[in-house]
């Protein structure tokens, strides 16, 4: 089984604790802890260069983004994951333009927790499935990321590529749900991400949810946008 060495930072001991246990059978070895992202910074700056860094944001500061900033700037080939228990438009944002890999909830099980972090090692983006819920009440505005109430002359294709976006789709899934090739897609995809002024799928996603259009996002795990 792959490993993947992982750098954990939180402020409540006994979570951390309670979390190496719990990932002890799993391919995420927790090999360096920190209390908070001060702390996390130092422990980098030592040399520590861990494969996934899984860390809770404390109040969503000014200072706390730019710390954020600065670790992945210290360990720029990390996946960097979110694990919290609030689902914050300004901690989401903060993450987002820190370029975070994941934003995932406390409250996930075991094993959408593994299987989320997985994913992220995959290269993908996961987020919570209820982040349209928070989108509906509150703007993120992180890494430059617009999101206008219009739907910016999007054609019938890009919306349905946008509702395939939110379920996870890769450019496999949409050609074949859509009876269309791969090719076809990403020039549709390039398009759309053109009107909506977003520089990935990630961003696509997020203004999508904001803008109406509906995925099919449902159950336990995490909503994921593939990175182009």
């Amino acid at each position: 089984m792959e490993r993947f060495e992982t750098f954990l930072i939180d402020s409540n001991k006994l979570f951390r604790e309670g979390l190496k246990r719990l990932l002890d059978d799993s391919p995420f070895q927790i090999v360096a802890e920190a209390g908070n992202l001060r702390e996390g910074v130092s422990v980098a700056e030592a040399g520590v260069s861990p494969q996934l860094v899984l860390l809770d944001l404390a109040n969503g500061g000014d200072d706390e983004a730019e710390a954020m900033r600065r670790l992945r700037g210290l360990l720029p080939n990390s996946r960097m994951v979110v694990l919290t228990t609030d689902l914050c438009t300004r901690r989401l944002a903060n993450a987002l333009e820190a370029g975070a890999d994941g934003y995932l909830m406390k409250d996930l099980s075991a094993d959408a927790l593994a299987q989320s972090l997985r994913l992220v090692m995959m290269g993908e983006k996961v987020f919570p499935t209820h982040l349209a819920a928070l989108l509906i009440s509150g703007r993120v505005n992180g890494n430059g990321l617009e999101m206008p109430v219009s739907r910016k002359g999007l054609s019938q294709r890009e919306i349905q590529i946008l509702r395939c976006l939110l379920n996870g789709d890769s450019n496999k899934m949409i050609a074949n749900h859509l009876n269309i090739t791969e090719a076809t897609v990403k020039v549709h995809l390039k398009s759309l991400l053109r009107k909506i002024n977003a520089s990935n799928r990630t961003q696509a996603a997020i203004w999508a949810l904001n803008n109406g259009i509906g995925g099919e996002l449902s159950g336990g795990m995490p909503a994921v946008a593939t990175m182009a």
